[in-house]
């Protein structure tokens, strides 16, 4: 995963940033606007395709609406190269 890039993962709906060097982000990937399942990452931020919120990778909080509420996280741990849920 590249620094300052990230993953969704859709079918366990988390995304999955690194927004530094070595640090590593997990987030709900559903909506806190409506429920609908983020769909893309660009320039730092990811994006809901149902009404257009947009939170921004390093924590998750909201860079546009109609969402109010930033993605939740989710609890990870990262050892030998590898990410898994704590």
């Amino acid at each position: 995963m590249p620094v300052g890039g990230g993953a969704i993962l859709a079918d366990r709906q988390i995304v999955l940033s690194q927004p530094t060097a070595g640090t590593f982000k997990a987030f709900t990937a559903v909506c806190t606007h409506q429920g609908c399942t983020v769909s893309s990452i660009d320039k730092g931020l990811i994006s809901c395709p149902c009404h257009g919120s947009r939170f921004h990778l390093a924590d998750g909080s909201v860079a546009n609406g109609p969402a109010t509420q930033p993605l939740a996280p989710v609890a990870i741990k990262v050892a030998d190269g590898q990410i898994s849920l704590a």
